[in-house]
């Protein structure tokens, strides 16, 4: 793993108390409605890659998904096992690197990267989205979010790369690297897919915006 995809580690620490769980419980809705959509075309398979405590990953079993939850932290999976032995939901629980996964060509019919992989710095996000582009079925259907350079926090902190930057002592996530791009630069990352939706959302208050993107493969 690079050294700049290092963002987990600050996720894992959060994820052990109910304060840092908290704000990370309910499914985000633009996921349910293509979730949703996903599986009335006829999708079985689904990755929540960087699943983190498994909101998403338990939503989409709740659709009916044979989901893959994945994550790096330890921490996270282990939340998300419980939840899902509470109601009775199967999943499959897989820890590792988001520029390698571990499973085969073709695997997935959707797959899930909320607020994931712009936790690097450009060669760290493109080696997950050649990844995702691998393990991604013919006719899939990727969803995810970038960090938007109208993002307020664009610019903080030191730039280790270009559109790169750690913010030292912000505590969190923060202290790892985070990555942005405007609308070119993300169809350029994403040039081996079809976009199908792309906005650009203020995703928790103002000044949070994340590109909300839907692609599938070409």
């Amino acid at each position: 793993m690079s050294d700049t995809a290092t963002a987990h580690e600050s996720w894992d620490k959060r994820w052990q108390s109910g304060e840092g769980r908290e704000e990370w419980l309910n499914p985000d809705p633009h996921v349910l409605r293509w979730a949703q959509a996903r599986r009335r075309a006829g999708g079985e398979t689904a990755l929540d890659l960087g699943c983190g405590i498994g909101r998403h990953s338990l939503a989409l079993a709740r659709l009916g998904f044979v989901t893959t939850a994945f994550d790096a932290s330890l921490a996270g999976l282990e939340y998300t096992r419980k939840a899902a032995e509470e109601e009775g939901l199967a999943l499959i629980f897989e820890r590792g690197s988001m520029t390698d996964l571990p499973f085969p060509d073709a695997s997935f019919d959707y797959i899930l990267a909320l607020n994931v992989i712009y936790h690097g710095d450009a060669s760290v996000v493109r080696r997950a989205i050649a990844e995702i582009r691998r393990v991604l079925k013919p006719g899939g259907v990727y969803q995810g979010t970038m960090l938007s350079k109208r993002n307020a926090r664009y610019g903080e902190g030191r730039e280790v790369a270009p559109n790169t930057f750690i913010k030292d002592g912000a505590g969190g996530d923060k202290d790892h690297p985070h990555f942005y791009c405007n609308a070119s630069e993300l169809v350029d990352l994403f040039s081996d897919f079809e976009i199908l939706s792309l906005e650009d959302i203020e995703q928790k208050g103002p000044g949070t915006w994340h590109w909300y993107l839907v692609v599938d493969p070409v």
